[in-house]
């Protein structure tokens, strides 16, 4: 039987493991679970992943949710994998869930509330927050700069001085590839002063053509929407305040 992969493209986590599965000619059905139609919230999903989140997979009669314990199944369950994204090597296998688990408390607080904050949230009803996005922001260049100095640290290209990527990296990279949806001159300020940082993200990308820029084509076209929407917004203020104004009551 094979394996259903419940997932939205706009989701960091769910890239991960698409790009993952396609990398490693891993067959799957994608069923897309649309975040902006709120389809994870519905009873029918809520019955694949109670916690109402992408991504979740079924494998056979199997369920799993949370998309790091989904990339150490997959690397382990199925053949074919190399063993380079989550080595067989128990101390390797320790050190890539300490990445993994650094990641959720650190870099995934900063990144995913800063988007949220500063770009997604009117796509999705929501008021922009510039406080909790000021916040955020200060999580994301510190999670940023602990990536440069400690978790790419070695002679590798990759997290944990490795030669070649880990589920990590895969992890990390397409958390990070969320600024995408900024400003250029915002996500240029958050990224530009970590250089290895950047390298690593290309490296990445590189080592997972052409599947990484498939997945992530659909952060480009949100961009494209959201400054039209914001140039929208701009333009009818703009002819409002052109309107003369009505005459008070007396």
């Amino acid at each position: 039987m094979k394996l259903k992969l419940y997932a939205d493209r706009m989701s960091q986590p769910s890239r991960a493991v698409l790009i993952f599965c396609r990398v490693n000619g891993i067959d799957f059905d994608e069923v897309k679970v649309d975040i902006s139609k709120r389809q994870q919230l519905t009873p029918e999903f809520a019955e694949i992943n109670p916690m109402k989140k992408v991504p979740a997979i079924i494998d056979g009669r199997f369920k799993l949710f949370e998309s790091h314990a989904i990339l150490q199944y997959l690397a382990s369950a199925f053949p074919g994998v190399a063993d380079h994204w989550y080595p067989a090597d128990l101390f390797k296998r320790a050190k890539i869930n300490s990445v993994l688990d650094w990641h959720h408390s650190n870099l995934r607080r900063g990144a995913a509330p800063l988007v949220l904050n500063k770009a997604l949230a009117p796509a999705l009803g929501l008021p922009l927050n510039p406080k909790a996005a000021a916040e955020a922001e200060i999580i994301l260049s510190a999670s940023l700069a602990k990536i440069e100095s400690f978790w790419l640290k070695g002679n590798g290209r990759f997290l944990l001085g490795s030669l070649q990527p880990s589920i990590a990296d895969l992890s990390l990279v397409c958390e990070i590839m969320q600024l995408e949806v900024l400003d250029d001159e915002v996500r240029a300020r958050i990224l530009g002063p970590h250089k290895k940082v950047i390298k690593w993200i290309d490296d990445t990308r590189n080592a997972t053509q052409p599947h990484f820029d498939e997945m992530h084509a659909i952060l480009f076209k949100a961009k494209e929407k959201l400054l039209k929407m914001h140039s929208d917004a701009g333009s009818d203020q703009t002819e409002s305040s052109r309107k003369p104004a009505l005459p008070s009551k007396i």
